[in-house]
């Protein structure tokens, strides 16, 4: 059996923590530093922030929703889980690494399982310039932000800023406009998973921007370098017919 001990790690909705009791009753529990396989239960940001706090670790993550989109998640159920950890498929992904220079003179980095993006913060538009390799290819993008996504990300803010949903087993990152003004419509690239994108921010006293790695925001920030971290690897279990590449099938026919 691949899984003896079990870690148990919950959100702090109500319906998470009832389960993770249920669960504990019936399975035991370990702390997650001598667990086989952690299981956590929540929605997607819980998920998240579970990769992220136990990235230094090699047990893989299972979800089970408590939560309300479940996309990351398995169904949840109290019986037969050593049996549906046994029988789950493995997906790895790697994260995009972050690295934000403030106004205020400070480095900010940060890993993002999802996405990395910029966000105006105020009344009026950003203005961006990209670089790509060390090459600028668009110097002015007026918009309200834009983004840069893995493919296990690309169902999510990407997606709702109509980027395109990748496969998960493809070396491609997203570079997505959120509602760009100028050039209108440009809807962003399809990039190598070795590219390292450069934003540079214009005007950035009267146009301020912030970054967001996840659900980590970085304020008034004058560049933002991002490119794909291969020396780290997130490992998930889905049961079988549900993993990753499934549901982003199944997401486009939706």
């Amino acid at each position: 059996m691949r899984f003896q001990n079990i870690s148990f790690v919950a959100s702090h909705a109500q319906e998470a923590e009832l389960a993770r009791q249920a669960l504990v009753s019936l399975y035991g529990d370990c702390a997650v530093e001598e667990a086989d396989v952690i299981v956590a239960l929540g929605g997607d940001g819980f998920m998240l922030q579970t990769l992220h706090d136990t990235e230094h670790l090699r047990a893989p993550v299972y979800g089970m929703n408590r939560g309300t989109v479940g996309f990351m998640m398995n169904a949840f159920a109290l019986e037969d889980l050593r049996a549906r950890l046994e029988a789950a498929e493995d997906a790895s992904i790697h994260p995009l690494r972050m690295s934000a220079q403030t106004r205020a003179g400070e480095t900010r980095t940060a890993l993002a399982i999802n996405e990395v993006s910029m966000l105006r913060m105020g009344p009026q538009a950003a203005k961006l310039r990209i670089f790509v390799d060390g090459r600028e290819r668009m110097a002015e993008l007026v918009c309200d932000g834009a983004l840069v996504c893995t493919p296990a990300g690309s169902t999510a803010y990407n997606y709702s800023a109509h980027g395109p949903i990748l496969p998960i087993g493809a070396d491609i990152l997203a570079l997505t406009a959120i509602s760009a003004f100028r050039p209108r419509r440009w809807r962003g690239a399809l990039l190598p998973i070795r590219a390292r994108v450069r934003f540079e921010v214009v005007e950035d006293e009267k146009r301020p921007v912030a970054a967001t790695a996840d659900g980590l925001e970085v304020r008034d920030v004058l560049s933002v370098d991002i490119q794909s971290e291969p020396d780290v690897v997130h490992h998930i279990l889905f049961d079988p017919g549900h993993g990753l590449e499934e549901r982003l099938i199944r997401e486009q026919f939706a």
